[in-house]
């Protein structure tokens, strides 16, 4: 997706947040804000865009975010139980109703055997204290991998957001 359709995609999420009544905050790591700047680029986002949080070391995830140090010991940055504790955080510290993280690894370098550059560990938190996670591995160069990490990212509040109103 180019930066035109990651917004457009944007606008979607701020439609259904508005329609809600709700707003969103983010908690990102590989794509270092690039998710809030698609949803600020929208007109009128400061009606359901509450705020992001960019925590890019494990410090600034444990301060701002309150990750634990187990956490990252055990499982380390780009997993699931961060991306979640990361989600969970953006909530606690925020006014928002939902919230996404991300954070991964976006290359050319830093992947391992078991976490491969291009893994990305989503998560996303609800008002309702619904937790949802995903895991994918992406191709391509670090640019790829970071934008479709912004759109996987977004499609997903789409799908949970809206089951709250199904």
């Amino acid at each position: 997706m180019n930066q035109r359709e990651l917004e457009s995609l944007a606008a979607e999420v701020g439609k259904l947040l508005q329609a809600n009544g709700q707003k969103l905050a983010t908690a990102e790591s590989c794509t270092g804000g690039w998710v809030a700047q698609c949803l600020t680029a929208i007109t009128g986002s400061s009606a359901w865009f509450e705020r992001g949080f960019v925590t890019y070391s494990n410090q600034a995830k444990q301060e701002m975010l309150g990750v634990t140090a187990d956490t990252l010991a055990c499982h380390g940055a780009v997993s699931a139980a961060t991306a979640i504790e990361m989600a969970q955080g953006a909530l606690r510290y925020s006014h928002a109703d939902w919230s996404l993280s991300i954070t991964g690894i976006a290359g050319p370098d830093g992947g391992t055997p078991d976490k491969p550059v291009g893994t990305v560990c989503f998560a996303w938190a609800g008002p309702e204290g619904e937790r949802y996670s995903a895991i994918r591995q992406f191709d391509g160069c670090r640019e790829t991998v970071r934008a479709q990490s912004v759109e996987y990212a977004l499609k997903g509040i789409l799908q949970h957001a809206s089951l709250m109103k199904a």
